[in-house]
């Protein structure tokens, strides 16, 4: 009697199911927004469905699901060029800021770091993400982005100044002068 083999989607389910959660968060902190997150994650595993036949290594399915999350969040940046020369920011009034009274620290936190990873490019946002967050070694980086480590070491170096300078202009980071005063480098 042949059994038959499980519909591909079975076995992508069953291989994403022990970082499915991990991997959705991942979408969501590389897009601008939780919901364009959530298309990215979706759109992805449309796209690591179709593929899934050519991975021969069970094994590095993670790696591979993640190599593929990148291709389709790069290939979505590449749709949207025109965001690079007109900021819908820059269009907009300026609002008033939200009232943060009642919002607890860690979301606060959270929410701010949000935003100050939505202004990186896309490749530093990628490996500051899957470097701070997900815990990926900068030669797994490397592999998913398709560069050398030391372009993923120049990405988050590069990021985390962007980052630091950000939080320094919003006044929630002691400032060079201030650390140096400290002692600090």
């Amino acid at each position: 009697m042949m059994t038959e083999d499980p519909p591909p989607w079975e076995e992508l389910l069953t291989l994403l199911g022990p970082f499915h959660d991990q991997a959705r968060a991942s979408a969501r902190r590389l897009c601008r927004c939780p919901q364009d997150g959530d298309d990215l994650f979706h759109e992805t595993l449309l796209r690591a469905g179709k593929g899934l036949g050519g991975l021969r290594e069970r094994e590095r399915f993670r790696a591979w699901f993640y190599a593929v999350l990148l291709s389709v969040h790069r290939e979505r940046a590449r749709r949207s060029l025109w965001r690079r020369f007109l900021r819908l920011d820059d269009l907009l009034p300026e609002e008033e800021p939200p009232d943060e009274r009642g919002v607890d620290d860690d979301h606060l936190a959270a929410r701010r770091a949000a935003g100050a990873l939505a202004g990186l490019p896309a490749v530093m946002r990628e490996a500051i993400v899957l470097y701070e967050v997900d815990g990926f070694s900068v030669e797994e980086i490397a592999s998913m982005q398709g560069v050398s480590t030391s372009a993923v070491k120049s990405r988050l170096a590069r990021g985390r100044t962007r980052l630091r300078q950000r939080y320094e202009r919003a006044g929630l980071a002691p400032t060079l002068d201030a650390r140096m005063a400290e002692g600090k480098p």
